[in-house]
């Protein structure tokens, strides 16, 4: 077998074009991340047994578990799952790839959903350049998932082909009678094998050529087995390297469950071998040794994963802190997800509004950050630092776009229930607050967008200006600041909101100052008159701000939630 520099270009080319797919699907899935969706998939993984079967039924219709194992860390990626319901899917998705073995052994059929990955682009070219955003995000979704699929196929057609040339392993017969230490040279060796191929069924196939040709025995080709669920893990993580943190957690918990599944196997390798070498000659009734062990290699591969799920499944949660404590946050990888509305309503209708008052007092810290990153980039001179801190905060404000539909969504689905005219009155007002608050997110992102703007056509703020916006910023933080401690206490009063005006007349009468001295400063040409543009862009959009928080502490001053 000759493999020459132009095929790994080819191989390089494919896993660019895969990444590439992972990404544009992800992007298309979180403008297109609706409401329905969203609900949709929440449904199907509500708790840890309907994950499970979804990721069977997802992986027994696609036949590829390394398939479902992408989409869920696009999901995952695109906010539409948590971590703990992706743990669940990626269970089923082992499970449902056993099946996928028995079909093609019993059947003789396999789709190639690579094959449909053409049509589905021409289908997906109008949408893609329509002028409605939703069918474009459609078309951006197709598109990213064809495009996953042909780099998938990509990678197997030019990998390799080792399955064609299985005379490039006969080597390992040398390695055959060292007793357990030849189950652990052979599981890395599937391992390896599975990741350079990117294909378990190819190694499945090898595998299955090697016990034929006599030159591994049925213990052995076990061994390349678990090798294998190891090896094909790597997919999930090669699709979560343009992902978010929780994509790359849910990438990471597929490689951990498949570890620490073999792990427990090799402690029970030999009562476990034997249990499932007596099934097929017993219960399956299959005699002949040249076909038994074909049998016996698949049974072992449908046990294995049924029995580590049904283990591991009581472990999500340990798995989700093992993943999370490896792979450590950073507030710049903060993710879209609701913390305390996680699903339906509570028993009662007032444990509902506990838990969506958490959620607003959430909402509200997350804009005063964000707020925080906008005063970082008044003097940021670094223009990779700046593109970075203004993309977090564009990030931050679609957060806030979907924390207040999910907010509004969730308060009026309680709203609907038998409440005291007490509860309505809270409901009320917690919308209100849902609403100003995410009207502060858009003035930090207006806010962020003038200072870019700002940087584009290479103005510059005087000394004078900039001391003075940076009081106006000032004000502004003492306000959210305010806004937020209001939202801790227990007990208010009429005293409480007057600290908070007497901030907003500070504001209002600050803006209308620097607006009469703005006029002076240009007639004098103590700057341009673009520069005086954006300079009071800033500082009307920080008044605007003020507003927005003054009418979310009358809110909860009004009937405190």
């Amino acid at each position: 077998m000759e493999y020459s520099f132009f095929d790994l270009l080819r191989l390089i080319g494919s896993l660019a074009l895969f990444l590439y797919g992972m990404k544009i699907m992800s992007e298309g899935l979180q403008k297109l991340a609706g409401d329905s969706l969203r609900k949709i998939l929440t449904a199907m993984t509500k708790n840890r047994v309907t994950g499970v079967l979804t990721g069977m039924l997802i992986t027994a219709l696609i036949q590829s578990s390394s398939a479902t194992t992408v989409m869920v860390v696009s999901f995952v990626n695109a906010g539409l799952l948590t971590l703990t319901q992706s743990i669940g899917v990626i269970m089923g998705a082992n499970i449902g790839t056993t099946v996928t073995a028995w079909i093609i052994s019993a059947l003789g059929f396999k789709i190639d959903i690579s094959a449909f990955a053409l049509p589905l682009l021409a289908l997906a070219l109008p949408l893609f350049f329509s002028g409605k955003s939703s069918r474009k995000s459609v078309g951006e979704f197709i598109f990213g998932f064809s495009f996953l699929f042909m780099g998938l196929e990509g990678l197997k057609a030019n990998a390799p082909d080792l399955s064609a040339n299985p005379d490039m392993l006969a080597f390992v017969q040398n390695y055959t009678d060292m007793g357990f230490f030849s189950i652990l040279l052979f599981l890395f060796i599937g391992t390896v094998l599975t990741m350079i191929v990117q294909a378990s069924a190819a190694t499945m196939a090898i595998t299955l050529i090697m016990c034929a040709n006599g030159w591994i025995d049925y213990h052995l080709g076990v061994a390349l087995v678990l090798g294998e669920n190891i090896g094909t893990t790597i997919t999930a993580n090669l699709a979560a390297l343009t992902g978010n943190i929780q994509a790359r957690r849910a990438a990471l918990a597929h490689l951990m469950f498949n570890v620490f599944g073999v792990c427990w196997v090799l402690v029970v390798f030999y009562p476990f071998t034997a249990g499932v070498s007596w099934f097929v000659e017993n219960v399956m009734h299959v005699s002949d040794p040249s076909v038994a062990v074909s049998f016996k290699l698949a049974a072992f591969h449908t046990a294995f994963n049924i029995s580590n799920t049904c283990i591991m499944i009581w472990f999500v949660g340990l798995i989700e802190k093992t993943v999370c404590a490896f792979i450590k946050g950073k507030p710049e990888d903060e993710e879209y997800r609701l913390r305390f509305i996680t699903g339906g309503m509570l028993s009662t209708a007032e444990l509902s509004i506990l838990q969506a008052q958490k959620e607003i007092i959430l909402f509200a810290e997350r804009t005063a950050r964000m707020f925080n990153m906008v005063r970082s980039l008044l003097y940021e001179k670094n223009m990779d630092t700046f593109t970075k801190t203004y993309s977090r905060i564009e990030k931050y404000e679609n957060i806030s776009d979907r924390m207040e539909v999910e907010i509004a969504n969730y308060l009026t689905q309680v709203s609907e229930g038998r409440l005291s005219s007490e509860s309505k009155e809270k409901i009320r007002v917690m919308l209100r607050a849902v609403s100003e608050i995410e009207s502060i997110a858009d003035s930090c992102n207006n806010l962020a967008r003038t200072l870019k703007r700002r940087n584009e056509f290479k103005s510059a703020f005087t000394p004078e200006q900039n001391e003075h916006v940076e009081r106006m910023f000032t004000l502004v933080g003492e306000a959210l600041e305010r806004m937020n401690v209001i939202f801790h206490k227990s007990e208010l009063t009429h005293n409480d909101i007057n600290v908070s005006y007497n901030i907003e007349n500070e504001i209002n009468n600050y803006r209308n100052q620097l607006k009469a001295r703005n006029i002076e400063d240009i007639n004098n040409k103590n700057y341009q008159y673009q520069d005086g543009v954006y300079y009071m862009d800033i500082v009307s959009e920080s008044e605007k701000l003020g507003d927005y928080v003054v009418n979310v502490v009358e809110a909860l001053i009004d009937k405190r939630i």
